[in-house]
Protein backbone atom coordinates (compact mmCIF):
# COMPACT_ATOMS: atom_id res chain seq x y z
CA UNK A 1 0.00 0.00 0.00
CA UNK A 2 1.84 3.36 -1.26
CA UNK A 3 1.01 6.11 1.29
CA UNK A 4 2.20 9.59 -1.26
CA UNK A 5 3.47 12.69 0.75
CA UNK A 6 2.75 15.70 -0.78
CA UNK A 7 4.97 15.90 -3.97
CA UNK A 8 6.46 18.24 -6.35
CA UNK A 9 6.20 17.46 -9.35
CA UNK A 10 8.66 17.79 -12.34
CA UNK A 11 6.90 19.69 -15.51
CA UNK A 12 5.27 17.33 -17.98
CA UNK A 13 7.43 16.04 -20.86
CA UNK A 14 6.51 17.96 -24.30
CA UNK A 15 4.12 15.44 -26.09
CA UNK A 16 5.62 13.34 -29.04
CA UNK A 17 6.22 14.41 -32.24
CA UNK A 18 3.30 13.95 -34.65
CA UNK A 19 3.90 10.13 -35.95
CA UNK A 20 5.86 9.34 -33.11
CA UNK A 21 5.34 8.04 -29.28
CA UNK A 22 6.86 10.08 -26.09
CA UNK A 23 9.24 7.02 -26.31
CA UNK A 24 10.60 7.45 -29.35
CA UNK A 25 11.70 11.43 -29.02
CA UNK A 26 12.29 11.08 -25.99
CA UNK A 27 12.87 8.91 -22.90
CA UNK A 28 13.01 10.46 -19.53
CA UNK A 29 15.27 9.30 -17.43
CA UNK A 30 14.85 8.26 -13.92
CA UNK A 31 16.58 8.87 -11.06
CA UNK A 32 15.40 7.20 -7.38
CA UNK A 33 16.98 7.92 -4.81
CA UNK A 34 15.81 5.80 -1.15
CA UNK A 35 16.28 7.53 2.01
CA UNK A 36 15.64 6.25 5.69
CA UNK A 37 16.60 8.48 9.05
CA UNK A 38 20.10 8.20 8.78
CA UNK A 39 22.63 10.75 7.68
CA UNK A 40 23.96 8.06 5.20
CA UNK A 41 20.95 8.32 2.79
CA UNK A 42 20.37 12.32 3.28
CA UNK A 43 24.49 12.23 1.89
CA UNK A 44 23.35 9.71 -0.87
CA UNK A 45 20.52 12.25 -1.55
CA UNK A 46 22.44 15.26 -1.44
CA UNK A 47 25.31 13.59 -3.79
CA UNK A 48 22.49 12.80 -6.22
CA UNK A 49 21.11 15.80 -6.17
CA UNK A 50 24.48 18.24 -6.21
CA UNK A 51 25.92 15.44 -8.85
CA UNK A 52 22.65 14.75 -11.28
CA UNK A 53 20.61 17.65 -10.91
CA UNK A 54 22.47 19.22 -14.30
CA UNK A 55 21.25 16.16 -16.11
CA UNK A 56 17.95 16.54 -14.34
CA UNK A 57 16.76 19.77 -15.59
CA UNK A 58 17.39 18.55 -19.51
CA UNK A 59 15.56 15.09 -19.31
CA UNK A 60 15.41 13.43 -15.43
CA UNK A 61 13.08 12.92 -13.25
CA UNK A 62 13.70 12.59 -9.26
CA UNK A 63 11.84 10.26 -7.25
CA UNK A 64 12.63 9.68 -3.74
CA UNK A 65 11.59 6.53 -1.83
CA UNK A 66 11.02 6.51 1.75
CA UNK A 67 10.01 2.58 3.33
CA UNK A 68 8.23 2.90 6.62
CA UNK A 69 8.19 0.21 9.15
CA UNK A 70 4.77 -1.49 10.02
CA UNK A 71 3.80 -1.50 13.27
CA UNK A 72 4.26 -4.84 13.82
CA UNK A 73 7.91 -5.22 12.48
CA UNK A 74 8.37 -2.95 15.32
CA UNK A 75 6.08 -4.73 18.37
CA UNK A 76 5.34 -8.02 18.12
CA UNK A 77 3.61 -8.72 21.62
CA UNK A 78 0.03 -9.24 22.07
CA UNK A 79 -2.49 -9.05 25.05
CA UNK A 80 -3.77 -6.59 26.83
CA UNK A 81 -3.29 -2.92 26.05
CA UNK A 82 -1.43 -4.56 22.32
CA UNK A 83 -3.89 -2.32 20.56
CA UNK A 84 -3.59 0.90 22.48
CA UNK A 85 0.63 0.03 21.74
CA UNK A 86 0.39 -0.76 18.34
CA UNK A 87 -1.17 3.05 17.87
CA UNK A 88 1.62 4.51 19.69
CA UNK A 89 4.15 2.60 17.27
CA UNK A 90 1.86 3.86 14.36
CA UNK A 91 1.67 7.03 15.51
CA UNK A 92 5.32 7.54 16.15
CA UNK A 93 6.22 5.78 12.74
CA UNK A 94 4.14 8.33 10.63
CA UNK A 95 5.83 11.09 12.75
CA UNK A 96 8.89 9.74 11.63
CA UNK A 97 8.64 9.07 7.95
CA UNK A 98 6.64 13.32 7.82
CA UNK A 99 10.22 14.33 9.09
CA UNK A 100 12.29 12.12 6.70
CA UNK A 101 10.15 13.43 3.65
CA UNK A 102 10.22 17.21 5.47
CA UNK A 103 14.31 16.83 5.35
CA UNK A 104 14.31 15.05 1.87
CA UNK A 105 12.18 18.08 0.41
CA UNK A 106 14.57 20.74 2.37
CA UNK A 107 17.70 19.56 0.38
CA UNK A 108 15.46 19.32 -2.69
CA UNK A 109 14.37 22.85 -2.10
CA UNK A 110 17.63 24.10 -1.10
CA UNK A 111 19.11 22.56 -4.91
CA UNK A 112 15.94 23.90 -6.59
CA UNK A 113 15.10 20.71 -7.91
CA UNK A 114 11.67 19.19 -7.94
CA UNK A 115 10.98 15.49 -6.80
CA UNK A 116 8.05 13.13 -6.53
CA UNK A 117 8.59 11.68 -3.10
CA UNK A 118 6.68 8.21 -1.71
CA UNK A 119 6.13 6.61 1.75
CA UNK A 120 5.34 3.39 1.18
CA UNK A 121 5.10 1.08 4.00
CA UNK A 122 7.20 -2.12 4.33
CA UNK A 123 10.62 -3.88 4.20
CA UNK A 124 13.13 -0.98 2.60
CA UNK A 125 14.36 -3.53 0.25
CA UNK A 126 11.92 -4.86 -1.18
CA UNK A 127 10.18 -1.26 -1.12
CA UNK A 128 13.42 -0.03 -3.17
CA UNK A 129 13.18 -2.74 -5.90
CA UNK A 130 9.02 -2.92 -6.29
CA UNK A 131 9.72 0.75 -6.37
CA UNK A 132 12.29 1.16 -9.22
CA UNK A 133 10.55 -1.31 -11.29
CA UNK A 134 6.88 1.00 -10.78
CA UNK A 135 8.81 4.16 -11.49
CA UNK A 136 10.91 2.35 -14.17
CA UNK A 137 14.03 3.44 -12.84
CA UNK A 138 17.04 3.94 -14.76
CA UNK A 139 19.40 4.32 -11.31
CA UNK A 140 18.17 3.78 -7.78
CA UNK A 141 20.46 6.14 -5.49
CA UNK A 142 21.33 4.63 -1.71
CA UNK A 143 23.76 5.28 0.84
CA UNK A 144 26.06 2.98 2.90
CA UNK A 145 25.48 2.72 6.42
CA UNK A 146 29.45 1.13 6.25
CA UNK A 147 28.57 -1.68 8.41
CA UNK A 148 31.24 -4.18 9.00
CA UNK A 149 30.82 -7.87 7.46
CA UNK A 150 29.75 -8.99 10.98
CA UNK A 151 26.56 -6.40 11.02
CA UNK A 152 26.25 -6.64 7.35
CA UNK A 153 25.56 -10.20 8.16
CA UNK A 154 22.76 -9.84 10.98
CA UNK A 155 21.21 -6.59 9.56
CA UNK A 156 21.43 -7.18 6.01
CA UNK A 157 22.43 -4.38 3.45
CA UNK A 158 19.42 -3.10 1.69
CA UNK A 159 21.91 -1.75 -0.65
CA UNK A 160 23.11 -5.29 -1.35
CA UNK A 161 20.19 -6.62 -1.88
CA UNK A 162 18.85 -3.62 -4.40
CA UNK A 163 21.94 -4.10 -6.45
CA UNK A 164 21.40 -7.62 -7.18
CA UNK A 165 17.53 -8.00 -7.40
CA UNK A 166 16.26 -4.63 -9.11
CA UNK A 167 16.28 -4.08 -12.97
CA UNK A 168 17.90 -0.77 -13.06
CA UNK A 169 21.55 0.28 -12.27
CA UNK A 170 21.96 0.81 -8.55
CA UNK A 171 24.95 3.46 -7.03
CA UNK A 172 25.85 2.78 -2.95
CA UNK A 173 26.91 6.37 -1.78
CA UNK A 174 29.29 6.17 0.89
CA UNK A 175 30.12 9.39 3.35
CA UNK A 176 33.95 10.24 3.12
CA UNK A 177 35.48 9.42 6.38
CA UNK A 178 36.25 12.27 8.81
CA UNK A 179 39.80 13.13 8.17
CA UNK A 180 41.84 13.28 11.48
Amino acid sequence: MADVAKADHPAPAAPAAEGGSREQTQKQTVVMVGVDDSDHSYYALEWAVRNLAAGMAGGADLVIVHAKPKPSSVVSFGGPGAGEAMRYVEADLRKMAEAVVDRARQVCIANSVHALIEVVEGEPRFVLCNAAEKHHADLLVVGSHGYGAIKRAFLGSVSDYCAHHTHCNVMIVKRPKPKC
